[in-house]
């Protein structure tokens, strides 16, 4: 049986779009359920697009996501390298293999040499448009001969090269997501196969790499749905066996438009900058397109493994919803070891200047409680800051009930009972903290909400919250008596 080896191939142009990585995902899920191998393989023959930096970043997503592939480009001690059998695996270092198959093309009367300017291309197709017919080129170069083609060459002449279409052929083929597809070489173009610098297009090269890599399956966005019957002619051409094709619905937003950076957060980057969990953007991103049988909304990385399959992707673009991302990782954050959130939670707290890093290196069992205490209100680490701001500093009292609250007749004694209650200890952990509101309401008389609603708006400027008694052992004796004071002398 032949194995099953898919690949993931972007182009080095910047970040790794949130459409992209969901690529890689279904190709990645879909590789692992079939126990075959995955590729990464990096296309940049067009590189006047290319970004310095742009492959690291890459990899180092597709790292940071958990799609551990097998085999093409990795980084190691910040090289990067390339493992596998069927190198090399980034694009602009296969120019000679290219060249071979455009040479085979060409003397199989299946391409021909293009002499066209840039001018005459642009006018072609103005007049075209002008009368409403499909812009494409009108084979003006098809009749040079192979061997006048080469001597104007050799004369210094600039050509490209491009593929010679039959006329009115109808070429099939079938998607695993969109059915069985026709399209008539009357409707499609003499493709460039090969550009006058001697860099491959897509076209050219995404076929002769996939065959050579032995691609069995090739996934990837809609977008490239159109030129598919170009890469089906090829493979004719050459007499190789075809992959099967999977074309992805796109990535919308709200407003079912193309995701795009106008919009906001769309690289992989952004999201892993906003407190966003691997676990939590991967088990969100497989449902955008994709549907479990049961439709269960938490899947881990196995759980997708196990269930994927290209039939539950659907033909319609999958919305992308940020709330049900917050709601999906909210669950992750939850999951996480306690340590490993302060370790993501310092550096939020760092930035918003909360605390210093030595404050975090000498106070990690305090960062814990601490974490624990407002962990079930997160859904972005970002947010961290923001929920355990009321911590720090002064008290501030915004919330109209709070303010309420403190003015009610019963403060002056409640707090004159806490303030006693804390002046009798050393410090406040967590045995004084989970007993001294039973003491307090023996002394007082006051319960219920008339007991805890005040307390925890002197101490936190709110009325609803995180566990009190968290609360009174993170802000400790000192800070208690400085807000029990600022209530009273108010």
């Amino acid at each position: 049986m032949t194995e099953v080896r898919l690949r993931f191939a972007p182009s080095p142009t910047g970040y790794l779009h949130i459409g992209g990585l969901r690529t890689a995902l279904y190709n990645y899920l879909f590789a692992k359920a079939n126990h075959g191998k995955m590729v990464l393989r990096i296309e940049d023959t067009d590189r006047t697009r290319f970004v310095e930096g742009a492959i690291e970043g890459l990899i180092q997503s597709l790292k940071w996501a958990g799609i551990d592939y097998d085999e093409g480009v990795f980084m190691e001690d910040g090289k990067i390298v390339e493992r596998g059998d069927y190198g090399p695996y980034i694009q602009s270092e296969r120019l000679d293999i290219y060249q071979k198959y455009v040479d085979q093309l060409l003397e199989e009367g299946h391409a021909y040499y293009c002499f066209c300017s840039k001018d005459r291309l642009d006018h072609l197709r103005e007049e075209q448009k002008i009368k409403g017919q499909i812009p494409r080129y009108d084979g003006l170069c098809r009749s040079v001969p192979l061997d006048e083609a080469r001597e104007r060459i050799a004369k210094g002449e600039k050509a490209v090269v491009r593929l010679k279409l039959p006329e009115n052929m109808d070429i099939k083929f079938h998607d695993a997501v969109r059915g069985d597809i026709t399209i008539n070489t009357n409707e499609m173009d003499d493709q460039v196969l090969m550009k006058s610098d001697g860099f491959p297009t897509y076209h050219m090269a995404v076929v002769v790499d996939d065959h050579l890599m032995k691609i069995t399956h090739i996934v990837r966005g809609e977008e490239w749905l159109p030129s598919t019957p170009k890469h089906i002619y090829l493979y004719d051409c050459f007499g190789w066996e075809k992959p099967q094709y999977v074309h992805l619905p796109g990535v919308l937003n709200a407003d079912h438009k193309k995701l795009s950076k106008r919009q906001g957060d769309v690289s992989v980057e952004d999201f892993k900058n906003r407190g966003y969990l691997p676990e939590g953007l991967i088990n969100y991103l497989a449902l955008v397109g994709w549907s479990p049988k049961d439709n269960e909304e938490i899947l881990s990385m196995k759980d997708l493994i196990d269930q994927f399959s290209f039939d539950r992707v659907s033909k319609a673009g999958g919305v992308f919803d940020k709330n049900k991302l917050d709601w999906v990782n909210a669950h992750y954050i939850k999951e996480l070891p306690i340590d490993d959130l302060v370790d993501l939670s310092i550096p939020e707290l760092v930035k918003a200047g909360l605390i210093s890093q030595d404050f975090a290196q000498g106070h990690r069992d305090w960062l814990k409680l601490l974490l624990e205490t407002v962990r079930e209100s997160l859904s972005r680490i970002e947010e961290v800051p923001e929920k355990t701001a009321f911590l720090f500093g002064n008290l501030e009292v915004t919330e109209e009930e709070a303010k309420d609250q403190l003015a009610s007749d019963q403060i002056g004694d409640l707090l004159g009972a806490l303030k006693e209650e804390l002046d009798s200890v050393d410090q406040v952990d967590q045995e004084f903290a989970k007993t001294v509101m039973k003491r307090i309401q023996k002394k007082t008389g006051i319960k219920g909400k008339g007991l805890y609603m005040p307390t925890r708006a002197a101490l936190t400027g709110n009325v609803h919250g995180p566990e009190l008694s968290n609360i009174m052992e993170l802000l400790g004796k000192d800070k208690m008596l400085e807000r029990i004071e600022q209530v009273l002398n108010k």
